[in-house]
């Protein structure tokens, strides 16, 4: 499945940032150079978390369970474009998932594990997907139970596949045992994956992921990615964290998105290094990884450093001899963090901005060494004039737009959209070409919707500066408002709904609900609104408000839309006034 251009290919491989190397034949490469070294780890709460006791396997071993999934694949009768959507927690077989996918030709559509029916049926009617795997649960919630109930909807979905929990409970009828069809199936040798990649003619331009994002629609976009644009990518994030050859990494993100693949699967294959997984937060168990093992790199949120910083006791018994480097995103970075990281601990904070959609920017100690800058700024990459040390800032272009008039942006303090060019950004989103035609501009660059302004003393850096899409961005996770508001609307009490981000120190934006009710005299409360979402809409947790203002009526412009500036004005200034909040 080749979803870009040829044009496209055949100008980046001509500048050679594009290769013929797949990500399937960049693992058989590293794990035949390397069997006995250590590859990857479950977390180490894996049996509380959904069960089994945690694995540890070298690259060999790793090898062997990528073989067994692609005798498993090739049993089910899964082919080449075919689309698997997977929810699993982060751990061990989604590496193995993830590579056999990526010989075979198929397709991963991952999800988070917080999706709930009413997401994942979007991605599997928008992608057709012919399977799912998933586990038997996460905690308490009864993933396969759900997954398999939602999949009947669906007459593409021929397997639904699921890992136990071993407490002996039974897996729902149709729904097929993973460690039980595994144990029947005989591995394919290294030799046999090569053969495979040949026969099936798979390039480095066939699409490998379809992951998802939020933005102003009412439902998630899915934003096919090639083995090329996923190398570029990996190829940033090892040099923003200068990880060398076998770096060990700790990472906390989600394995399912831009954040999380792009270090977990791609710089720990483009390094050769050893990849310890972490899924949900925890930071008893962060610390405890840090403790049990040396680490070279890892990603922690803004809130967490700060409590890293103020409680110092918590790293007593961490030896962070060989941590350099963290890196850190998702909300905005405090000056005074990156500063006391780098003098007290002696090690350097990176500050990413990204999206699935390729548009990045990495304020790293080789662009941006001042701490204080570092935290605030982002190098203004392909702009005439400019140099930086970063691998891939000369493929990238990017351009400030005025969101009113469309006029390039150049001088500082004036606030407009970013938008990219270059070889890491994605093509458009997959089977929606309305959606895609809207996401570039009249020149090709993609549109982030994310507000940033000129600064520096020589005009060399860009500022965040808000968004300009209509989400809510709550732990990192996005959040579309009007997806939300449209789900609050079919509530019987409610008349008039919006959906804004309430500013939160630990997840950087909470979803706060501001609803017209139907009747004045007996509103909504924030309890109903939310059982309605978790019961009736079946909605992720994430989504659901957690907190409620109740107003006469929202504030619109001449032509009806709502003024989301304004609502946020008057909420501010109403929770400053004791009790004056719902």
């Amino acid at each position: 499945m080749i979803l870009v251009s040829q044009e496209k290919i055949d100008a980046y491989r001509s500048r050679g940032w594009w290769g013929q190397q797949t990500l399937g034949g960049l693992f058989l490469d590293t794990a035949q150079r390397q069997e006995s070294t250590f590859a990857v780890a479950d977390p180490p709460n894996r049996m509380a978390l959904f069960g089994g006791e945690p694995r540890h396997w070298s690259w060999g071993e790793l090898m062997a369970q990528v073989g067994l999934w692609c005798a498993h694949f090739e049993a089910q009768g899964v082919q080449k474009d075919d689309v698997i959507v997977l929810q699993l927690p982060n751990c061990v077989q989604m590496h193995a998932i993830y590579l056999a996918c990526a010989i075979r030709g198929i397709v991963v559509s991952p999800v988070p594990m917080q999706y709930r029916a009413h997401e994942i049926a979007h991605v599997v009617a928008s992608t057709q997907a012919r399977g799912i795997i998933s586990t038997q649960r996460l905690g308490s919630y009864p993933a396969a139970q759900e997954v398999a109930a939602m999949a009947r909807q669906f007459a593409s979905v021929q397997w639904v596949w699921s890992f136990c929990d071993e407490s002996g409970q039974d897996l729902p009828a149709e729904v097929l045992d993973l460690d039980a069809a595994l144990r029947r199936c005989t591995p394919w040798s290294a030799a046999q994956m090569r053969a495979h990649l040949q026969r099936i003619a798979l390039t480095a331009d066939d699409v490998f992921t379809i992951c998802w994002t939020s933005g102003t629609e009412s439902r998630a976009k899915g934003v096919p990615r090639s083995h090329n644009e996923w190398i570029i990518v990996g190829q940033s994030v090892v040099d923003a964290g200068q990880m060398q050859a076998g770096a060990q990494m700790v990472i906390c993100f989600p394995f399912v998105n831009m954040a999380g693949i792009a270090t977990s699967l791609i710089a720990w294959l483009l390094t050769g290094g050893g990849l310890h997984h972490h899924h949900p937060f925890d930071l008893q168990v962060f610390i405890g990884q840090l403790q049990a093992r040396r680490i070279d790199y890892t990603v922690a949120a803004p809130a967490v450093l700060g409590m890293l910083l103020k409680q110092p006791e918590l790293l007593d018994q961490v030896d962070l001899g060989r941590l350099r480097r963290i890196g850190s995103g998702g909300g905005p970075l405090a000056p005074w963090l990156v500063e006391q990281f780098a003098q007290r601990l002696g090690i350097e904070v990176i500050n990413y901005f990204g999206s699935n959609e390729g548009a990045a920017l990495s304020s790293t100690p080789q662009d941006i060494p001042d701490p204080q800058h570092r935290a605030s700024y982002f190098p203004r990459l392909g702009v005439e004039g400019l140099r930086w040390h970063a691998v891939n800032a000369d493929k990238v272009k990017t351009r400030l737009v005025d969101v009113d008039s469309g006029e390039d942006i150049e001088q500082p303090g004036r606030v407009g959209e970013l938008r990219f060019q270059g070889p890491m950004v994605f093509s458009g989103y997959y089977n929606s070409p309305e959606l895609t035609a809207q996401a570039f501009d009249e020149q090709g660059f993609y549109r982030t919707g994310d507000l940033f302004e000129i600064a520096g003393d020589r005009q060399q850096y860009y500022r965040f500066a808000g968004r300009h899409k209509d989400i809510v961005v709550r732990g990192g996770m996005n959040i579309s408002c009007e997806e939300v508001e449209n789900l609050l609307l079919s509530h019987p009490k409610v008349r008039e709904a919006a959906v804004v981000g309430w500013p939160d120190e630990a997840l950087g934006e909470r979803v706060c609900a501001v609803v017209v009710p139907c009747d004045a005299q007996a509103p909504v409360a924030l309890a109903e609104l939310v059982a309605h979402l978790r019961h009736e809409g079946k909605v992720a947790a994430f989504k659901w408000p957690e907190r409620l203002e109740i107003i006469a009526q929202l504030p619109r412009n001449p032509v009806g839309k709502v003024l989301k500036r304004v609502l946020r004005e008057q909420l501010q200034a109403a929770a400053a006034v004791p009790g004056a909040h719902a």
